[in-house]
């Protein structure tokens, strides 16, 4: 089947978990996690789990393998970057069976249209966890649009079609 078919083939909609790694933010604050929620949403899948926790491997680790079972994706927003705080990328790396390396080469790719040369900066990855979707995006709200819009939603039928999630 042609690829443009798969993504026009619509499955039951997706269970998908957003966990903000911040230090700072709150539920009134996370305008990232908000955005990717209502994306979500408006791409006619169910936000089943959101949490915020800090940029701490061992909690994101933990995050991830208590909730995946009962989710189809989950998607990470913060902690990408390169500051000694920003582990965030060490945590998902290590729960990835199987690497989608063109997601974050395509990201970097379209981020670099956008902010210039700071977009190498970026260590957003995804890839399979378990048999689930698992994606790291930065956490400006900018990146977790470009991320979600122009990656994400358009493959996320198809993906979990070839997972047999749907």
């Amino acid at each position: 089947m042609p690829v443009h078919e798969h993504k026009h083939r619509r499955g039951r909609p997706l269970k998908i978990g957003v966990i903000t790694v911040s230090d700072s933010r709150t539920e009134a604050t996370d305008t990232s996690g908000q955005l990717i929620r209502e994306l979500v949403a408006g791409g006619g899948h169910q936000v089943a789990y959101y949490e915020i926790m800090p940029d701490e491997p061992r909690r994101i680790t933990q995050a991830v393998t208590a909730h995946r079972a009962a989710l189809d994706a989950i998607v990470i927003n913060g902690g990408t970057g390169i500051s000694p705080r920003d582990q965030t990328y060490e945590a998902v790396k290590g729960l990835l069976e199987k690497e989608l390396e063109g997601f974050g080469e395509l990201f970097r790719m379209l981020s670099y249209q956008e902010i210039g040369s700071a977009a190498f900066l970026s260590r957003a990855v995804a890839g399979i966890s378990a048999g689930k979707i698992l994606v790291s995006l930065p956490g400006s709200p900018a990146a977790c649009r470009l991320g979600m819009e122009k990656l994400l939603l358009p493959e996320l039928g198809h993906m979990a079609n070839l997972l047999g999630l749907v």
